[in-house]
C-alpha cells in the first residue's frame, strides 16, 4: 500500500508539472509560484556507504579483509564452556514470560554490526550498502543476496518487514514506547531492499544505525510454526547466526553448536571470529558451587567477579601446576553502573533526604579493605570512566542547558552552582562510620522519621521505616549484610531476603516491581548514548521497564533526554550527558557500587586470544580460539572432565 501510494504521488506531480507547462505565458507569475510548490527546490544528496558513524568518519574502508583485532588465520575446533547462575525455561529472550537461558540471543544477526575498537560505528553485515540522506531522516539498505537462515531458506526484505512489524507490535513494553514512535514506515522496495522512514522531528543522529540493530527472525519459520514473541518457549526461533542449539537439558545444562553451513563465514566481520565448534553453558545453584566446578574441570572458562575468590580461591593445584591460566586483561569499557537500586514507586522511598540518609550507611571504603581486597573503585557517576560524568561544578555549556530548566520550574536553582554529588567517603576501619550516622539520623529526623523507645524509626503514622532487600546471589550476602547492620543502627528496620532467580525476576521485573532494593545497574547507553536511555530514564517507562527498574520519573530528565539524543557533534554529546548525570545524581534515587577497569579471568590453558585484546570487549567466545594441542594434552593428563 505505501509503494502504491507512492506511485499515485509521484504521478499527480508528473501531471501537475505537464498543466504548468500547457497553461500559457500568460500566467507566468503564478505558473512559477506553483510550481515552487509542487517541484523540490534542489536535488536530496543521498550518500551510499558500506556502514554509518554517529561523528566522523568510518575506520575500516569499503574492501577491509577483516577486523583489525582479529587473527584471521585462527583455527575452528574445540570447545568453550562457561557456568550461569540459577536455572533457565525458555529460548526466547524477547519477553517477560520465563527465564532466559544464557547466551539465547546467539541465533540472531542484524543488517549492520558494530565492533570491539571502534564507538559509533555500524558496518553493514546482512547488507551490502546503505543508502541516507544528509539530514538520515531514512535509509536503505541493500540486503545481501547470498544470506541464509540456518535451515538454509533464503533471507529476504520481506523478513525485515516482519521483524520490524513483530517487535513493534509484540516486543516488550519499554522497547515499543521508545521504539515505535520514531518510526514512520517501512518499505519492502524489492526483494532485497528495504526503506526505513523516520517520523518527522525525531532526531535522526542515531536512526539509521537503530533500524540496522533490528534483530532478524524468519518470518516463514515464525508463521508456520505460529510462533508468539509474547511467549516463553523451549524452541528458538529461526535466525541467520552462526550457532545452533544442539542440546540442552532445561535448567541444567545448554550447548550452542557452529553452523557448517553458515552464510557469513567468509564475511570480513565474521573472519577470525566464531571459532569454537561448541560453546556449552552449565548451570549451578550459586557461585560456590560454580567455582567448585571450575576447579573440577566441570566447564573451562570463568570471569571472575568475586574479589575474594579472586584474592584467595585460585590457590588449587590446576593453577600452580600451570594447567589453569588465572589473567588480568586490560577492560577499557565504561563502568556498569553497578548500584543499590532504590524503588521510587514506595512512598517511604520518594523523600530525597531518606534515600540520602540510606546510601550514607553503605561504608564502601570499609567493603573495600575488608571484602574486596581493594581491587575496586567507587563508582559515583552513571558514565564514570567516561568523559560524560559531570565533575565540580557546572561548566558554562551544562549552564546554558540547564538554566532553561530552573526558570521553568523544574530544576532548583542549586543545580546551576552545587557540585556533582559524590558517594559518600567513610572511614576503612571499622564498617559503621559514626560521622556518617549523625548525618544521617539527622537527615532522618528532618524527614518526620524519629527514633521511638526501641530504636526504631517511625513516621506520624507510627508506621516502621522498613527496609527490605532481595538477592539472588549467595556472594552478595557478605557485602549486603554488613550494611543492613549499618542501616539497624540507625534505626531502619533492614532485612536481607534470599531467593532463587525466577522469584528474584517476578519480583524486580514489570509488572510487579515487588521489592525495596536490589543490586542492579544505571543504563548508561556506552559511549554514545541515545533514544535507548529513554528505555531507562523517561517518565513513560517507570511502570513497565526492565530498565527502569527503580521507577525514575522526572520531567527535567525527560526534556534533557531529547537534548543527548538530537547532539549533533561529540562535544555537544558529552556535555548534554554531563549536564544529564548531574541531574540524575542529585535524585540519589541508587546507592552506587564499585567498578574495575580489568577482566580477571581464569581458564583451562587451552585456549588463546589477540594480543593486544581490543578495547570494548574481552570477546571469549567472539575471537579466542582453541588450541588443539593443548587441548589434547589436557585431557591426557585427566585435567578436564
Amino acid at each position: 500500500m505505501q509503494i502504491r501510494t507512492r506511485a499515485i504521488a509521484q504521478a499527480r506531480a508528473v501531471s501537475a508539472r505537464r498543466a504548468l507547462v500547457t497553461a500559457g505565458a500568460a500566467f507566468g507569475g503564478l505558473i512559477l509560484a506553483l510550481a515552487a510548490q509542487i517541484l523540490p527546490a534542489r536535488a536530496e544528496t543521498v550518500i551510499t556507504s558500506h556502514g554509518i558513524s554517529t561523528f566522523g568518519e568510518l575506520k575500516l574502508p569499503a574492501d577491509f579483509k577483516h577486523l583489525p583485532y582479529v587473527n584471521p588465520d585462527a583455527p575452528k575446533g574445540g570447545e568453550i564452556s562457561e557456568w550461569a547462575p540459577g536455572t533457565f525455561d525458555s529460548f526466547n529472550p524477547y519477553s517477560v514470560k520465563g527465564v532466559p537461558a544464557a547466551l539465547s540471543s546467539i541465533f540472531y544477526e542484524s543488517i549492520l554490526a558494530g565492533t570491539a575498537d571502534e564507538v559509533g560505528a555500524a558496518y553493514c553485515f546482512l547488507c551490502e550498502t546503505m543508502e541516507y540522506p544528509e539530514d538520515r531522516s531514512w535509509v536503505i539498505f541493500n540486503l545481501r543476496k547470498d544470506v541464509t537462515f540456518s535451515d538454509g531458506s533464503p533471507f529476504t526484505a520481506e523478513d525485515v518487514l516482519f521483524s520490524y512489524e513483530l517487535f513493534r507490535d509484540k516486543g516488550i513494553a519499554e522497547f515499543r514506547t521508545v521504539f515505535n514512535e520514531k518510526f514512520q514506515s517501512v518499505e519492502v522496495l524489492d526483494p532485497y531492499r528495504v526503506k526505513f522512514t523516520f517520523t518527522p522531528g525525531t532526531p535522526f543522529r542515531d536512526m539509521p544505525a537503530n533500524a540496522g540493530s533490528l534483530t532478524i527472525i524468519s518470518k516463514a519459520d515464525y508463521e508456520a510454526k505460529k510462533r508468539d514473541l509474547e511467549e516463553s518457549s523451549l524452541e528458538p526461533f529461526l535466525g541467520t547466526g552462526p550457532y545452533v542449539l544442539e542440546s540442552m537439558r532445561p535448567g541444567q545444562q545448554i550447548i550452542y553448536k557452529r553452523d557448517e553451513d553458515y552464510w557469513g563465514a567468509n564475511h570480513p566481520l565474521s573472519i577470525g571470529q566464531n571459532n569454537f565448534d561448541r560453546i556449552r553453558i552449565e548451570y549451578f545453584g550459586d557461585d560456590n558451587a560454580a567455582l567448585e566446578g571450575f576447579k573440577s574441570g566441570i566447564y573451562t572458562f570463568r570471569n571472575e567477579n568475586s574479589s575474594k575468590n579472586w584474592a584467595t580461591a585460585y590457590d588449587f593445584p590446576a593453577v600452580k601446576s600451570g594447567d589453569v591460566v588465572q589473567a588480568t586483561l586490560p577492560n577499557g569499557s565504561i563502568a556498569t553502573g553497578q548500584a543499590f537500586l532504590l524503588n521510587l514507586r514506595r512512598e517511604k522511598l520518594q523523600d530525597p533526604r531518606v534515600r540520602e540518609a540510606l546510601g550514607l550507611m553503605f561504608n564502601f571504603e570499609w567493603s573495600n579493605k575488608t571484602l574486596f581486597y581493594g581491587l575496586y573503585a567507587r563508582i559515583n557517576s552513571v558514565w564514570d570512566n567516561s568523559n560524560m560524568a559531570a565533575k565540580g561544578t557546572p561548566s558554562p555549556a551544562e549552564v546554558a542547558i540547564l538554566q532553561p530548566l530552573v526558570d521553568e520550574g523544574l530544576l532548583p536553582a542549586s543545580i546551576l552552582t552545587d557540585e556533582a554529588v559524590m558517594a559518600p567517603v567513610s572511614s576503612e576501619d571499622q564498617a559503621l562510620d559514626r560521622k556518617a550516622l549523625r548525618k544521617a539520623s539527622a537527615l532522618l529526623d528532618e524527614a518526620g522519621w524519629t527514633v521511638g523507645d526501641d530504636g526504631m524509626r517511625r513516621n506520624a503514622k507510627g508506621e516502621m521505616l522498613t527496609l527490605e532487600f532481595i538477592e539472588d546471589s549467595p556472594s552478595f550476602e557478605r557485602v549486603i549484610n554488613p550494611y543492613v547492620e549499618n542501616l539497624r543502627a540507625l534505626g531502619v528496620d533492614a532485612k536481607l531476603v534470599m531467593i532463587d532467580p525466577a522469584q528474584f525476576s517476578q519480583r524486580s521485573d514489570p509488572p510487579s516491581f515487588d521489592f525495596d532494593v536490589i543490586v542492579g545497574g544505571a543504563v548508561n547507553g556506552g559511549y554514545e548514548p541515545g533514544g535507548e536511555l529513554k528505555q531507562a530514564w523517561s517518565s513513560v517507562t517507570k511502570d513497565n521497564s526492565t530498565r527502569n527498574r527503580a521507577g525514575f520519573a522526572h520531567p527535567a530528565v525527560d526534556r534533557l533526554l531529547d537534548l543527548v539524543e538530537a547532539a549533533k557533534t561529540r562535544e555537544e554529546l558529552d556535555v548534554t550527558v554531563q549536564a544529564l548525570d548531574r541531574v540524575l545524581r542529585a535524585e540519589r534515587f541508587w546507592v552506587p557500587q564499585w567498578f574495575k577497569n580489568a577482566h580477571t579471568v581464569a581458564y583451562y590453558d587451552m585456549y588463546e586470544h589477540p594480543d593486544p585484546l581490543p578495547p570494548y570487549a574481552l570477546g571469549e567466545i567472539s575471537f579466542w580460539w582453541y588450541n588443539a594441542e593443548k587441548g589434547d594434552a589436557l585431557k591426557a593428563k585427566g585435567a578436564l572432565k
